[in-house]
């Protein structure tokens, strides 16, 4: 039986932006100091650096909480040599606990490949896991994540409860629950889209198309979309969107604090929230739909 390990991703974002406006030499040195600072924290955590590849790096750690320590503790560390860039510098972290094959000091596996895909999802200075992992965490750690949607992952049969993990206490995040969709099945609810001063109804029987091609359901007048951007269906009580675009499909749930960016996968959507067309929807401009489930009149 292959061991578990909890497994940690950290990527820095937009190293190329970094090496452009500090030059080789310099953002090297900068990279350099902020590996060491989260090497740090890894060890501090008592976890290790498997490897470094360029931008980021691959941990690992003997249990869920352990893992959860040294997320935090890193993006503390990169939030503190933040001020050091001309912009902004920042990294983005998922960690996932299960069965890994270990191999010539390095980890291979289901687990490995889940952790790969939550950082390359995540957003800059946020931390991402999963249910699983979740479930393996001790009661303090636990309470302070905050379930966002299942999502269809390359090589995975069913969705994946993704969590975001707030890295630094803040009363004022908002309690959110995976439970969001209405109690019925989705075929008793219709989804409402709202997009330059129109009103679109999605049924569960016929579901829509996104996109700047003349064929779509609802057609979004932005260089940013792609010809067929997403689409949304119904499954089971829930209205699904899947992203079909070259520049990403973006949601945001109500009440949630954290957007979610989706690259050739689905979400679950909300009872009502935003979608960005190849730009986040936080920023609410004018090529982001407002969406809203109503019950379907009798």
């Amino acid at each position: 039986m292959n061991p578990k390990r909890a497994i940690l991703f950290a990527d820095v974002v937009d190293s190329t932006g970094i090496y452009e406006s500090l030059g080789d030499n310099q953002a090297l040195s900068l990279v350099n100091l902020l590996f060491g600072a989260l090497a740090g924290d890894v060890a501090a955590a008592k976890g290790t650096v498997v490897k470094t590849l360029g931008d980021g790096m691959v941990c690992q750690f003997g249990s869920a909480d352990a893992a959860w320590r040294a997320a935090c503790a890193m993006q503390v560390s990169a939030h503190a040599m933040a001020p050091r860039v001309p912009g902004r510098l920042a990294i983005k972290v998922g960690f996932n606990y299960g069965p890994v094959v270990l191999k010539d000091a390095d980890v291979f596996g289901d687990t490995v490949n889940v952790c790969a895909r939550l950082v390359a999802m995540a957003n800059a200075g946020q931390v991402l896991t999963t249910e699983q992992t979740v479930a393996e965490l001790s009661r303090e750690p636990r309470q302070r994540c905050r379930p966002l949607y299942p999502m269809k992952m390359k090589g995975r049969a069913e969705p994946v409860s993704v969590y975001d993990v707030p890295w630094r206490a803040d009363p004022d995040l908002t309690e959110t629950s995976m439970h969001q969709q209405p109690p019925e099945r989705a075929g008793t609810w219709v989804l409402k889209l709202s997009y330059g001063g129109e009103t679109f109804e999605v049924s569960a029987e016929a579901g829509a198309r996104i996109g700047r091609d003349k064929s779509n359901d609802v057609v979004i007048a932005s260089p940013r979309a792609s010809r067929v951007h997403a689409r949304i269906y119904a499954r089971a009580r829930n209205f699904v969107i899947v992203d079909q675009s070259s520049n990403g499909t973006f949601v945001l749930i109500d009440g949630n604090d954290t957007e979610v960016m989706l690259r050739r996968e689905e979400a679950v959507l909300g009872e009502r929230g935003w979608i960005g067309v190849g730009n986040p929807a936080s920023k609410h401009g004018e090529h982001v739909l407002r969406y809203r489930l109503e019950r379907r009149k009798p």
